[in-house]
């Protein structure tokens, strides 16, 4: 790992460290954050940099802008969101910045947050298939229990469309999934 890599990895980890959630006893954001880079290794093992920094710092600091803080139903959801990935965006290239990137690689990291050219972009295509990962593997048991199953399976059947089918064959070799959940993840 280059220095430039280490720098930006700290900084992040110290930024998400403030998480005030917990989960499994470490802050929530920091734990997610190395659970997203523990995907990408196997996943692309010829990860580049951008790709590696944009996975660690993809909840960077989420925390701080509540979903409360915006009205129920979907498009407050969705005006939620964009406005987490342009924050991400910003803070994940200063970080860059600091740690000793050129603007170019701060600015292509934040594509890749805001998901601009997914499914036409293979970097911004790359990151969402790790997220989707580390959401099966870390997060949708949990997620899963409470939800009803018409609902789950209209949740799943997106998560499965925003993976290239080589993630979605990844992902149904990997994954235990039940049917009609490994159906959808089936070209």
């Amino acid at each position: 790992m280059s220095d430039r890599l280490s720098r930006a990895f700290a900084a992040i980890d110290a930024a998400n460290a403030a998480d005030p959630t917990l989960e499994n006893g470490q802050p929530a954001a920091l734990l997610y954050g190395h659970r997203m880079t523990a995907e990408v290794a196997p996943l692309f093992p010829d990860a580049s940099d951008i790709l590696k920094i944009a996975a660690r710092g993809q909840h960077i600091e989420r925390w701080l802008l509540p979903r409360t803080d915006y009205p129920d139903g979907l498009p407050g959801y969705l005006d939620w969101r964009r406005e987490q990935a342009r924050r991400h965006a910003a803070r994940v290239g200063q970080i860059m910045l600091y740690a000793g990137y050129p603007e170019t690689d701060a600015d292509r990291v934040g594509v890749l947050l805001r998901k601009e050219g997914i499914k036409r972009d293979a970097d911004v295509q790359a990151l969402e298939d790790v997220i989707c990962f580390a959401f099966l593997r870390y997060y949708f048991a949990d997620f899963a229990a409470d939800k009803d199953p018409d609902h789950l399976l209209k949740i799943v059947e997106k998560t499965a469309r925003k993976m290239s089918a080589e993630g979605r064959a990844k992902a149904l070799a990997e994954f235990r999934l039940p049917e009609p959940f490994a159906a959808l993840f089936c070209d």
